[in-house]
């Protein structure tokens, strides 16, 4: 098992403490999956995401109990950020409802805040990376619950994914590039690195049936796709590193090349099929 960071222990033993302390006897399980799971911590850019599993269902009257844990981590450690999700030993390889039924009701912390929902992140790659890559900081393996994902719904998943949000994601962006450009280029640093190794990382699992860093991808990518791509492929593994390789001459270009790679890895992925 990989062993976690100093940085990401500390945290993870300050939750743990508070937990135990708001939620007497109450956590039956705590797993990492992610880039941390992945091997592709990034200091000051990557998250927790983290899986905690109660006893009992956790409801809207622990909400404010539930938030002054998560407050006081996110006050004390900056960075990494948590993002994670409640849930009980019945809601192990649950899969998202866009249509808000009720009965899906977790409570989650996402970007600094505390909601009750269905929850977004629970997909195949989700789950998939829980099975075969997730840490346990408490309870039993994730080989001990019994989670039916094959490679076949993982690449069914993402294909759909990319023909559904990435597609709109750049139409959207190719729609709104006179605002975007304007905006500071550290926030459109944000959007390169998202978009392009995000994509990359579907590629990566339509190719190859297993889930890859955002790192891991950008290296991928630099491998198996025409030269063309490769800078805007290298400018989002820097921005990933916390670097800036200043290859274009303005934001705008660079934009414009986000957009012609995605519509480009989109349309070969769906050319391809499962690309395997």
């Amino acid at each position: 098992m990989l062993s976690l960071s100093t940085t990401v222990q500390t945290v993870l033993d300050e939750y743990i403490n508070l937990f135990h302390e708001q939620f007497p006897e109450t956590l039956e399980g705590l797993y990492i999956h992610g880039s941390i799971a992945l091997d592709a911590y990034v200091d000051d850019s990557s998250d927790i995401d983290f899986i905690t599993i109660t006893n009992r269902r956790l409801t809207e009257k622990d909400r404010d109990t539930l938030s002054s844990i998560h407050t006081k981590i996110a006050d004390t450690y900056k960075k990494p950020e948590m993002d994670g999700v409640y849930i009980t030993r019945k809601d192990i390889g649950k899969l998202y409802h866009s249509s808000g039924d009720s009965a899906y009701n977790y409570p989650y912390f996402n970007d600094n805040i505390l909601s009750f929902g269905d929850y977004f992140n629970f997909n195949p790659i989700t789950w998939w990376l829980f099975s075969k890559k997730g840490i346990t900081v408490l309870g039993p393996e994730p080989s001990a619950y019994p989670i039916d994902i094959n490679s076949d719904q993982l690449t069914l998943y993402v294909l759909e994914n990319m023909n559904s949000y990435w597609a709109n994601r750049i139409q959207m962006m190719e729609n709104s590039t006179e605002k975007i450009i304007n905006l500071p280029s550290q926030t459109i640093d944000v959007e390169v690195e998202w978009t392009v190794l995000g994509l990359l990382r579907q590629f990566y699992t339509l190719k190859e049936h297993d889930i890859i860093s955002k790192l891991g991808a950008g290296e991928y990518g630099l491998v198996h796709l025409p030269e063309e791509w490769h800078t805007i492929i290298k400018d989002a593994i820097h921005i990933r590193k916390n670097t800036r390789l200043n290859a274009f001459d303005s934001d705008r270009e660079r934009l414009e090349a986000v957009i012609g790679f995605s519509k480009y890895l989109i349309r070969l992925c769906n050319s391809s099929g499962s690309l395997g």
